[in-house]
């Protein structure tokens, strides 16, 4: 598989991975704006602007959007994070040009006309409530807020209902001016592709925009700052998430984060799934992760329970945690290794996949390392590494705690952070 890149001398980024033996393609463009770069004012507009990049362009309804990838059996979507905003579509090869095309197009033509504005302001609408009633989904963000008060990178990516009410044509039009530039753009594309055809339609497409300064104003700096937010409700379960001060994504300790996360709480052989979940019947979900962003991480657990069994839940995870420091084994290490090198060798036989991890460590590093590079970071991190990891989790990381349900039972943070000490 061969990776080529290629900038323009406005900026714009091009990165490609040919797969050979497929016939189709992934292909899109990543921007490096997303629910950080908002000021308050404008949160949830990230968002709210690539649900109007399907509304029309100057030269495609909504419907013909659809249809333009549709009728060749393509399929074309978008996703806001905090850092970046994606718009990708999956083609057979003959159609990669088309695909291109109408990824282009929604970039640079929209029409944002005010009545598909309130139609979509409903859809929008309709999402954020959505997510207020699916526990597992909103403790998350209320997580993120704890972790992060009073800053951008812990406000919802969706944004309040009062705040997507107002947005109107110039706000969009606003924002798209100081983060769309071609120099905060990566087109990525990953398995039947030829990669000089790309350039050469991305010449045409984007060689004439002219690069965007973007104030260093606009990206605050993260703080963690946790706390604690509990939200009484009658619901069945308890949701309990905590979060403590991770790595950044270029930390070296980043690697050491995700195995100790994933012999955390990463499968059925993990150990809060085996204590909390396996020998106590206390839940059916568990699980750890490590998160990182360009200047601060998390390490998250999350698990929903009964209100009768959220203490003995909580003050469990929190002796898994203070044990992990004392007698991490050197075969849980090597599971942990051995499951993030095949969830990665696994994920990038997707093409997808693929092009993901091409704009994502292009955006961080400024070029693609091998994969090989990264097992070896891998394979890199000791025992000892992990243990000591472990030990600062237990000891004096940052740490944060969302609860939504019949919570009145579960200890507070302080409380948490007591049993992990003593």
């Amino acid at each position: 598989m061969t990776i080529e890149l290629t900038t323009l001398p406005n900026g714009f980024r091009i990165v490609t991975e040919h797969m050979p033996g497929l016939q189709s393609a992934s292909i899109g463009i990543w921007v490096e704006a997303g629910g950080r770069h908002e000021r308050i004012e404008q949160n949830g507009i990230a968002h709210f602007l690539e649900h109007m990049a399907f509304k029309g362009t100057k030269t495609r309804s909504a419907l013909q959007i659809a249809e333009a990838i549709e009728d060749v059996g393509g399929y074309i979507n978008a996703y806001t994070s905090r850092e970046m905003t994606a718009y990708y579509a999956r083609v057979l090869e003959k159609d990669v040009a088309l695909g291109l095309d109408v990824i282009a197009d929604i970039l640079l033509n929209p029409v944002f006309d005010p009545a598909e504005i309130e139609v979509e302001r409903g859809v929008i609408l309709q999402e954020i409530g959505q997510a207020l009633d699916t526990p597992d989904d909103i403790i998350f963000d209320w997580l993120q807020e704890v972790a992060y008060p009073d800053q951008a990178l812990g406000r919802t990516i969706l944004g309040p209902s009062e705040r997507v009410s107002a947005f109107n044509r110039a706000d969009l039009q606003g924002f798209v001016g100081q983060h769309y530039g071609p120099n905060q753009m990566i087109l990525a594309a990953a398995g039947a592709i030829d990669h000089d055809e790309i350039v050469r339609q991305s010449e045409a497409l984007f060689g004439h925009l002219p690069a965007v300064t973007r104030p260093a104003s606009l990206l605050q700096p993260a703080a963690f700052r946790g706390g604690e937010r509990r939200e009484l409700k009658k619901l069945e379960q308890v949701h309990f998430a905590l979060a403590l001060e991770g790595p950044d994504y270029r930390d070296p300790m980043i690697y050491t984060a995700q195995i100790y996360a994933n012999a955390l709480g990463g499968g059925m052989s993990s150990r809060l799934f085996q204590e909390v979940r396996e020998k106590r019947g206390l839940c059916y979900t568990i699980l750890a992760q490590a998160g990182a962003y360009e200047d601060t991480g998390l390490t998250t657990i999350y698990a929903g329970t009964s209100a009768e069994q959220i203490a003995e839940l909580a003050n469990v995870t929190m002796d898994e945690m203070k044990r992990a420091a004392d007698d991490m084994s050197a075969a849980e290490v090597a599971r942990a290794r051995a499951q993030m090198k095949a969830g990665l060798l696994m994920g990038l036989e997707c093409p997808g996949n693929r092009a993901e991890r091409l704009s994502r460590l292009l955006s961080i590093w400024g070029r693609i390392p091998d994969i090989s590079e990264t097992i070896e970071r891998i394979d890199a991190v000791t025992t000892g590494d992990v243990k000591t990891f472990a030990g600062q989790m237990a000891g004096g990381a940052g740490s944060a705690l969302a609860l939504y349900g019949p919570a009145d039972a579960a200890p507070d943070l302080a409380a948490l952070k007591a049993r992990l000490a003593a």
